[in-house]
């Protein structure tokens, strides 16, 4: 299982479905990055992904996106392969 990478913030609806999302397709450990603790970290998804809202998922090295992005992953079967590594 490839390991997953969240940035977060504390009250965010979007986190909260991309999780349950995660943990129904098996993920048992999620790498949260809480960027309202952390203006350096919230810098950084920002440089890295071009994006300022939460979540912004990693799996492995791939940036899925947000929790739109990851629901449309699997809705299309990508999820899946992607947690597994193939």
């Amino acid at each position: 299982m490839q390991a997953v990478k969240m940035y977060t913030t504390a009250v965010c609806p979007y986190c909260i479905r991309a999780k349950q999302l995660l943990k129904a397709r098996g993920v048992d450990q999620i790498e949260e990055i809480r960027i309202d603790q952390d203006p350096a970290q919230r810098d950084l998804m920002m440089r890295t992904t071009g994006r300022r809202t939460v979540p912004q998922i990693f799996i492995g090295d791939t940036h899925v996106g947000g929790c739109d992005d990851l629901v449309a992953l699997d809705g299309r079967g990508g999820l899946l392969p992607l947690l597994s590594g193939a």
